[in-house]
């Protein structure tokens, strides 16, 4: 029965069974992380064979060049192969960084502030004011790039579709809108695929600003847990033929096919752009760990090897995730206190409360001693107007323990609901 059906009576009956439970799940003195995206234990120990794909000196060598010395500042040309393999661009438009593609977001972004872009009259600090479109919910750690240089950030809506293009079209209209992140694929934390419509509108953007800025973090490109691979267009083909070959940036890494904290990531972009970051990008380093890009081509081969390593991903986190949903089905459809989605592919679950639930819900889970990532995360300076999202990360905890976490989140939920009931 809904719990906006209840007569008052009712619900202080249903208050105070939760309440009991709440307690008795209090003295159990758990301590559970759900906070971020991380793989658990399982699927770090599957690739860690991977670990002694290197042994002798001369496995350090690819062709002429030996991996272990200084030199190939844009990535060993292997590495380029396998990510332009993988993300349906080029070689020559790639360039391999570390196990960070959040670095490589931060340098592009840094760049632009200090030296400007390509097509920028002048680098951003020397400009009044600088937005950047923030589709929410959306990935913290992107808004707070953006944030900590000063930015001004837009909310955009997101949709089932991808982020609200009648808005973007119209936000891009101002030559101080410099950019726009995007998760194209399974989106943080919605697990939005952007349409075909979506994606062509964004590609065929007229921005005021000449030096406007499409960040396409593709981290879950090839990242499904339930069902079939989804195939995905190159976005430097399609901006290039509809005339903005400049425009878009995009990133992606091996932190949730081998080690998050010992991976490789790429930044794919036009050649113009590449040549013009590799060149500001000497000044800083002279090369990124090349030991590792080996390391991990010679472990992943190529696409379609390592999209048969995800299956074995998929393997692990899918009863993960039927977890959470099927508890979520159970125990809070129906009281009509809450919506989510139903992702297939990326690392969380993206659940809506009554308005003003969010933070409580949280607040109350901690007590219980179940970490999750705050409330407004996933919105532009962490404030959610609606205080209404919560990202659900299930991928760290055994399941047997993720079952346990998530019983603490639906009566931590259902109290916080009880509550807001019983105060109006």
């Amino acid at each position: 029965m809904e719990y906006a059906s209840m007569s008052r009576a009712q619900l202080e009956a249903e208050r105070q069974a939760v309440a009991a439970k709440f307690e008795s799940l209090k003295a159990k003195g758990l301590k559970l992380d759900m906070s971020r995206g991380k793989p658990g234990k399982a699927q770090l120990d599957l690739v860690s064979d991977m670990l002694t794909v290197l042994s002798k000196p001369e496995d350090c060598v690819d062709g002429k060049t030996d991996a272990r010395n200084y030199g190939e500042l844009s990535g060993l040309p292997c590495a380029k192969a396998y990510f332009a393999d993988v993300l349906g661009c080029k070689p020559e438009q790639c360039f391999i960084g570390g196990n960070a593609s959040l670095t490589l977001m931060y340098d592009t972004v840094a760049k632009a502030y200090t030296h400007g872009l390509l097509h920028s009259e002048k680098p951003w600090a020397k400009l009044d004011t600088v937005k950047f479109l923030c589709p929410s919910p959306g990935y913290d750690r992107h808004f707070k790039i953006s944030q900590s240089f000063g930015m001004e950030l837009i909310t955009i809506a997101m949709t089932a579709t991808g982020p609200d293009m009648d808005a973007v079209e119209e936000a891009v209209k101002d030559p101080a809108v410099k950019g726009m992140w995007c998760v194209p694929k399974y989106s943080n934390p919605e697990g939005v695929i952007y349409s075909a419509e979506t994606i062509d509108r964004i590609a065929h953007l007229k921005p005021a600003a000449p030096d406007f800025l499409l960040m396409w973090d593709n981290a879950y490109c090839i990242h499904e847990f339930e069902g079939d691979y989804v195939p995905f267009p190159d976005m430097l083909a399609i901006c290039a033929e509809a005339g903005n070959p400049d425009m878009v940036f995009e990133y992606a890494s091996t932190s949730k096919v081998t080690f998050p904290g010992a991976g490789i990531s790429v930044m794919a972009s036009s050649e113009a752009n590449i040549k013009y970051m590799t060149d500001l990008l000497s000044i800083q380093t002279i090369s990124y760990d090349k030991v590792n890009q080996l390391r991990h081509v010679r472990y992943l081969k190529d696409k379609a090897h390592t999209l048969e390593l995800m299956k074995r991903h998929a393997a692990i986190l899918g009863p993960k995730f039927r977890a959470v949903l099927d508890a979520l089905d159970k125990e809070i459809a129906p009281l009509g206190i809450a919506t989510w989605k139903r992702p297939t592919g990326g690392y969380f679950v993206s659940l809506d409360t009554m308005d003003g639930l969010a933070k409580r819900t949280l607040a109350l889970c901690k007590e219980a001693g179940v970490v999750m990532t705050g409330a407004g995360a996933t919105f532009p300076y962490g404030v959610d107007p609606r205080d209404r999202n919560i990202r659900i990360a299930p991928s760290l905890p055994p399941v047997e323990e993720l079952e346990q976490a998530i019983d603490v989140f639906c009566t931590c939920l259902k109290l916080a609901a009880l509550e807001k009931l019983l105060a109006a």
